[in-house]
């Protein structure tokens, strides 16, 4: 019963936020609340099956030695390639702003196209908890910043652009606190056969 009320309330707090803050935060909150906490049931329940099933926080231990926090990071990059790429194919003329100007032609493409390709592999080094992800993540965080910034100088306060200035250094504080994971073989994670 703890488990159903817990995820309910989660999902309530994401619904409050898409209510408050938009549809775009609802989702957000959702992917930052409630689809972990449900992979982590899932994971715990597959724990069970075990002869001698973990408790809840034990389940939480396993994940945490085992990275998973990292690995499901790495599954929400896939995702945003996905929305990312369905965003330029839907809206053909979309132009990704990039300090201040919105390239057009080639190199509007390729402004576009780095995001989906760029999220695919940091979302795949993730999941296999692959050093050159962490090193990837950290220039195209730092290249983030820095856009998003030029932005927000340039056109001033934007939701989209806002929310990106704060979460952003607190995934990659974040990311760089769990950098361990992402050590070669043999160290604090063992790679899985994959």
């Amino acid at each position: 019963m703890t488990i159903f009320l817990t995820g309910f309330l989660l999902v309530a707090c994401a619904w409050l936020g898409g209510r408050l803050g938009g549809s775009g935060a609802g989702v957000f909150l959702f992917m930052l609340l409630a689809l972990p906490w449900w992979a982590a049931q899932s994971y715990h329940a597959y724990l069970s099956r075990t002869p001698d099933p973990p408790g809840l926080l034990q389940t939480f231990r396993i994940a945490w030695a085992k990275a998973h926090d990292i690995r499901y990071l790495g599954g929400l990059f896939l995702l945003t390639a996905l929305t990312d790429f369905y965003i330029i194919v839907a809206n053909p003329t979309y132009a990704l702003t990039i300090f201040c100007i919105k390239p057009d032609g080639l190199m509007g493409i390729l402004a576009k196209a780095q995001s989906p390709t760029l999220h695919v592999l940091i979302g795949y080094g993730f999941l296999r908890l692959r050093r050159w992800s962490l090193f990837l993540y950290l220039v195209y965080a730092g290249f983030g910043l820095l856009n998003a910034t030029a932005n927000f100088a340039c056109f001033g306060y934007g939701r989209v652009r806002f929310v990106f200035l704060i979460t952003l250094p607190a995934f990659t504080a974040y990311v760089i606190w769990r950098r361990a994971c992402f050590s070669s073989p043999g160290s604090m994670v063992k790679r899985p056969a994959l």
